[in-house]
């Protein structure tokens, strides 16, 4: 069975995609960490774009309200009907007490530049 070629529309959309995440580990890089959060929510608004099932009316207010509450942009990671928002914002207070307020609670990440490891004893 053959599979189903993809169209030069969706080919251009993924290309869009690859050139953010780019972009993206550039700004990272360079410690640019506002730009890096406009990167993010260009991401997130051209991925709900592409598949409108990415998303929901209950993920759009989160998001929403993240923006007004000082976000500078974020998007929506993991998969299978879980997930978390990732938020940059430069209020971190006024974001938090926001998301908060709406029942959510803060998951803190940070980089880890060594790459994938083995936890626990296998």
């Amino acid at each position: 069975m053959s599979r189903p070629k993809a169209s030069a529309e969706v080919i251009a959309n993924l290309d869009y995609t690859k050139r953010l995440g780019y972009e993206s580990k550039e700004m990272l890089q360079k410690g640019h960490l506002r730009c890096f959060g406009e990167l993010m929510h260009a991401h997130w608004e051209h991925k709900k774009r592409r598949c409108p099932a990415m998303t929901n009316p209950e993920i759009d207010d989160l998001y929403s309200r993240g923006l007004r509450h000082g976000a500078v942009g974020g998007k929506l990671i993991g998969a299978g009907g879980g997930g978390f928002l990732m938020f940059y914002t430069e209020d971190r207070t006024r974001l938090r007490k926001a998301m908060r307020d709406a029942g959510l609670r803060e998951v803190r990440i940070r980089f880890d530049l060594t790459g994938a490891t083995v936890l626990g004893n296998s």
